[in-house]
């Protein structure tokens, strides 16, 4: 929080006459607050709707309302600090906003600062000039660390130092409150703080994201091994990953930033997305962008809360399925500023949040969102070659405790041309039924008959996928290695 204390005391030191601080943690910021008032030797002038306006001699009379509050505000001579809090409630009225900017234009000369605190960022068109917007960060490292290292303190406890960063770092993402209830509650029910507490961090932020209207935290999402083919973009995420290392940064790289999946739909994309935070052992949030791109400021400022979230519980990936259905969204409502949030923070994020983003349709997909530095890398996941089928028939079978060798995989998978990966996984389970009704085991005839009687769904939506091939061949890289021409030069080195 150094770093924004300094940035507040530069733009208060250059007469920026309002400052609206975004932030939950109300008490926290209004101690920054004094303790920056004692350092530029400033009164403090606090109001809020239950107590009225309180100064330097205590509670004024007659002050209860916000329009009285701002009144008295104007007569203070020579400089003070100005701290509304949750005044965003009554920017509907009129005769708030016009004394608002009043005062706004007074204060400078007087040397003094409005503090505007909430927990909204949203601000009237009429005060867009006058006030500069802050988010106010959750505790950093340091900041937690000082409150462990006084709590371990004061219990007269004492752990390894390995393991007191593990809670350090496991708090990162919670208010300054929560961690000190949730630091309470493993001192009072352990004793310590032992490996097995390290799971109570997980559970409080599990918590916080299920608080997050928009924020879902997923468990288990999947293992790379359990996706068939794709070998270009596994390898690429392989080698991508070493780029959120110490090393990386000293070598001059930056943090990956995220990849967009785009695609025939029921061919692992989404599956994919699960599989990276398993590669890459981070947490995985799945963001519902349909959602969040309805259009409404309300909305906006729900998905900059959303972000704030996701960075403070970083590193994680941050799984976004089927990005096009938020812009059809966007579309109906006739939103848009979310959308322009969010590709600016794709921009410029600095924060270890990697981005996972699927579609299946690029037609709904504006131009801007393919913009170099918004992903890393755009990957085109296509229909399956028959070398891929197998693997993914061998996945399924041994998901289901089956031996792959059992079966003649090489028959089904030509039987199953032009099959997704979903279908593929349903001649399985369609194959097991029937075996389950006979009352025997399953067959390779029972996997041939249910390909044979499944229509896929590329055969019915030819000319779509005909589409998204032609307009992903010069945008896109494959997700898989073109086997066309491995098998080329295979057969071209045999026959020498």
């Amino acid at each position: 929080m150094r770093d924004v204390l300094d940035r507040i005391r530069t733009l208060v030191r250059a007469r920026y006459p309002v400052l609206q601080l975004v932030s939950h943690e109300e008490q926290r910021v209004e101690r920054a607050l004094t303790r920056l008032s004692a350092d530029e030797d400033r009164p403090i002038y606090s109001w809020r709707a239950t107590t009225g306006l309180t100064g330097p001699e205590g509670p004024v009379a007659g002050t209860d309302g916000v329009n009285e509050a701002l009144a008295e505000m104007g007569r203070v001579e020579g400089p003070a600090f100005f701290v509304l809090v949750d005044v965003a409630s009554w920017w509907s009225q009129p005769e708030v906003r016009r004394r608002l900017r009043d005062l706004a234009t007074s204060v400078g000369p007087k040397q003094q600062t409005v503090f505007v605190l909430g927990i909204d960022a949203q601000v009237p068109s009429e005060l867009e000039k006058e006030v500069t917007v802050i988010d106010i960060p959750l505790p950093g490292r340091d900041d937690v660390g000082k409150l462990l290292a006084a709590l371990l303190k004061a219990q007269k406890v004492e752990i390894p130092n390995d393991r007191f960063w593990q809670f350090v770092d496991g708090c990162l993402g919670l208010t300054e409150r929560e961690i000190k209830r949730l630091l309470a509650r493993i001192m009072m029910s352990s004793g310590g703080f032992s490996e097995a507490d390290l799971a109570a961090l997980v559970e409080e932020k599990r918590q916080v994201i299920r608080r997050s209207r928009y924020l879902e935290f997923w468990e288990g999402g999947g293992s790379v091994l359990d996706v068939g083919g794709m070998d270009s973009l596994k390898d690429w995420l392989d080698r991508r990953g070493r780029g959120f290392s110490d090393d990386a940064r000293t070598f001059g790289l930056p943090r990956p930033k995220g990849v967009f999946l785009l695609g025939v739909q029921g061919c692992g994309k989404s599956l994919m997305a699960k599989a990276v935070a398993d590669l890459w052992r981070m947490p995985l949030l799945r963001l519902d962008v349909a959602a969040v791109f309805s259009g409404a400021r309300s909305e906006d400022e729900s998905l900059r809360s959303t972000i704030r979230i996701a960075e403070r519980l970083a590193p994680v990936v941050l799984w976004i399925d089927e990005l096009e259905k938020g812009f059809m969204s966007m579309a109906e409502q006739g939103g848009g500023q979310s959308f322009g949030t969010f590709l600016t923070w794709m921009q410029e994020k600095e924060s270890p949040v990697f981005v996972v983003a699927t579609a299946n349709d690029v037609r709904a997909l504006p131009p801007e969102l393919m913009r170099k530095g918004r992903f890393d890398e755009i990957f085109f996941v296509d229909l399956p070659d028959v070398h891929e089928r197998l693997q993914i028939l061998e996945i399924h079978l041994k998901q289901r405790e089956r031996d792959p060798h059992a079966f003649d995989l090489t028959q089904v998978a030509e039987e199953t041309e032009r099959f997704s990966g979903a279908e593929l996984e349903q001649v399985v389970v369609s194959g097991l039924f029937q075996a389950f009704s006979e009352d025997r085991s399953l067959s390779f005839e029972d996997l041939i008959e249910a390909a044979r009687d499944t229509v896929p769904l590329a055969v019915t939506m030819d000319d779509h996928i005909k589409q998204l091939r032609e307009w992903a061949r010069p945008r896109a890289r494959r997700a898989s290695t073109d086997r066309h021409r491995v098998d080329f030069f295979e057969h071209w080195e045999e026959a020498e």
